[in-house]
């Protein structure tokens, strides 16, 4: 099973049952694949949620079925890359990847870019497109 880190840009379609990414968040319940998360990207999916949705009860029960699964890898961070300038925020999911050494971080973010360039830490970066074909296709 993957360790994948996934951004919150990425699971917000996935949780409304009528997007073609909903797989996404089905595959999750499942278990075929291992969500990887800090405090930090868990904090961040629940106001986001709670943003767009208008209702923080919903935001706690997504992060509740989150926290109920046993395909998770809830990440300790001691040391912060630092490897995004431009927007510093989303150090969060990179520096999550690097320490749960996950196969990629999920993104459609465009300042995830700076990372095709390194060759040290690997971290890999794949938009929702791609990860959903790639679940279909297991």
């Amino acid at each position: 099973m993957d360790n994948i880190v996934l951004d919150t840009n990425c699971l917000l379609p996935a949780l409304k049952r009528d997007s073609i990414y909903y797989p996404i968040w089905r595959d999750f319940i499942s278990g075929k694949y291992c969500l990887c998360f800090t405090d930090d990207i868990l904090n961040e999916y629940e106001e986001i949620i709670t943003q767009k949705t208008g209702s923080s009860e919903i935001a706690k029960h997504v992060i509740a079925a989150i926290l109920n699964r046993t395909n998770i890898k809830h990440i300790e961070v001691y040391f912060h890359f630092e490897l995004i300038k431009v927007d510093p925020d989303d150090n969060k999911f990179v520096d999550c990847a690097i320490k749960a050494n996950a196969k990629y971080i999920v993104s459609e973010d465009h300042h995830f870019d700076v990372l095709k360039d390194l060759t040290f830490p690997p971290v890999q970066v794949i938009g929702i497109d791609d990860f959903l074909h790639e679940l279909l296709a297991q």
